[in-house]
């Protein structure tokens, strides 16, 4: 059993809930967290994807994998998570479920950007304050959200998306501060590209990208040790440089990044 299994079991127990667990990032938090030994809950949209890789993981690594099959823009169904997850002795919630969009604000389907903020902010502000309420009543637990290098600056071409994890950003931010000695940890995770299908969805053009697994590997690391952390060496890289320009500069920085990457879109 390494260090950090052992840091896992003893500072959360031994179930943990990730949402947007289908594929990409979400996946790859499930798959690390259960080869430490840790219970998953997994949810996601897609049943299919869902089972498969509950499967997957129960025969791998001898843990219990349940799949919720949701859509956290759907009150009804963030209910139905809520209602099962407290039904858990819940020590870990990993809040990865999202999406962005990209391109000229004015041009985007509305309804579009507005669902990306229902599940981008809304539904991770009640995971937050419900699930926050069950680890305060355990005396101890940890929360992952998921911001974004975009957060700290305007970023034209990925306007909406990069306000969505800008709000995720300071709502984590202040609660370290309130949750200082609680006994929950409160991790906020801002990486750069990432190779997943958030660029197709977005239809963005990515160059250089991290992996999801060096996304979930590094966060899993830094739970109970950080605050903020930017995995992957590019991410990093672009937080230095970033960190050092007055923010109106930012902000043009990241609109001729945005550009770049979607040219195709103008």
């Amino acid at each position: 059993m390494t260090s950090t299994t052992n840091h896992l079991m003893t500072a959360y127990g031994t179930y943990a809930l990730v949402t947007g667990a289908s594929d990409g990032i979400g996946r790859s938090f499930a798959t690390e967290l259960a080869k430490r030994g840790l219970n998953v809950l997994l949810v996601a949209r897609r049943t299919e994807a869902l089972n498969l890789l509950s499967q997957e993981l129960e025969s791998k690594y001898g843990v219990l994998c349940p799949v919720l099959t949701a859509d956290l823009s759907n009150e009804s169904d963030l209910d139905y998570v809520l209602q099962h997850a407290q039904q858990l002795d819940i020590g870990l919630v990993v809040c990865n479920a999202g999406y962005g969009t990209a391109g000229n604000f004015l041009r985007n389907d509305l309804n579009i950007e507005m669902n990306m903020l229902r599940v981008n902010c809304t539904a991770v502000t009640r995971m937050v304050h419900v699930l926050g309420r069950q680890l305060q009543g355990r005396g101890k637990g940890g929360i992952i959200l998921m911001s974004s290098i975009l957060a700290t600056q305007g970023t034209p071409r990925s306007a909406n998306y990069a306000a969505s994890k800008a709000y995720i950003q300071t709502l984590g931010e202040a609660l370290q501060e309130e949750w200082r000695g609680s006994g929950i940890d409160l991790l906020i995770v801002a990486p750069g590209p990432v190779a997943t299908g958030f660029a197709e969805r977005s239809k963005m053009q990515m160059g250089q990208a991290t992996t999801p697994d060096i996304v979930a590997i590094e966060s899993i690391e830094a739970l109970g040790k950080n605050q903020l952390i930017h995995p992957g060496s590019l991410a990093k890289l672009m937080a230095l440089g970033l960190a050092t320009a007055p923010r109106f500069i930012r902000v043009k920085i990241m609109g001729f990044i945005m550009g770049g990457m979607t040219k195709q879109l103008h």
